[in-house]
């Protein structure tokens, strides 16, 4: 079966224009320009722009996408047994929240009691999902699976009061780190209480702190680019800043 661009794009929900990009950007090529000047798309195409598809769910770009299917190793099967894993993990995702919300209702409705932890239990379990997808792989090997696992549990079990300093601290370390790196002293007053800031938001999530692994993870802030955007923020260089404050709090700036 062969397909025009807007055969292709009614069938698969994706626009003309879209598919024409993907043609100008080289990570979807037609088969072959008939004698009309169109684009046609055969069954190679098709599956290729399912993959794509796949991967655009997944919240991966198109730079990346492009490499992945286009690397010798890629092997469709095993891009679809992924892909199915992920969906499966979106799907218990979303069982967590809808199963959440239908608590909610019936507490509503029949004047049950529902505990404050029940209420925050499907978004702790997402936040767990996210943090295991962007940064599980880096932070095990780094750590262990045990630390990584005791952490999620810890974040599992926080009381709605825990949860909220969690936030809290998180939202002070941005702000006091914004207000330390004007001053350009890592060491200075304000540095240091962004540290031991860091510290306190640490310890909700660690089952055991210790400084050594604080400065690691400050370092790990640096070296990786999606820590650094983090803390950067339209500042270049505050994540380098609030590295070296760290470093110094915990006395492993030798």
């Amino acid at each position: 079966m062969e397909y025009t661009v807007q055969k292709l794009a009614h069938i698969s929900g994706v626009s003309p224009r879209t598919l024409r990009y993907y043609d100008e950007i080289g990570i979807l090529k037609p088969a072959r320009i008939n004698s009309s000047g169109y684009r046609i798309y055969g069954h190679k195409e098709v599956d290729r722009l399912q993959q794509i598809l796949f991967y655009r769910e997944l919240g991966i770009n198109l730079e990346d996408i492009n490499k992945i299917i286009s690397a010798p190793s890629f092997d469709e099967v095993t891009a679809l047994q992924e892909h199915r894993g992920k969906l499966l993990e979106k799907r218990d995702q979303l069982n967590s929240l809808i199963a959440n919300v239908n608590k909610t209702i019936e507490s509503k409705e029949r004047s049950n009691i529902m505990s404050d932890k029940e209420k925050f239990e499907g978004f702790k379990t997402n936040l767990i999902k996210e943090n295991e997808e962007k940064y599980g792989k880096e932070i095990r090997q780094k750590y262990g699976d045990n630390a990584a696992n005791e952490s999620n549990k810890k974040l599992k079990d926080m009381t709605q009061e825990e949860y909220d300093e969690v936030n809290r601290l998180a939202t002070e370390v941005i702000e006091t780190l914004e207000a330390a790196f004007e001053t350009g002293n890592s060491g200075g007053e304000l540095a240091q209480k962004t540290a031991d800031l860091h510290r306190q938001w640490l310890c909700l999530y660690w089952h055991q702190y210790t400084k050594e692994a604080h400065a690691a993870l400050a370092q790990m802030y640096v070296d990786d680019e999606r820590f650094a955007v983090y803390y950067d923020k339209g500042q270049p260089g505050r994540a380098e800043f609030l590295r070296d404050a760290i470093l110094i709090y915990t006395g492993q700036n030798k």
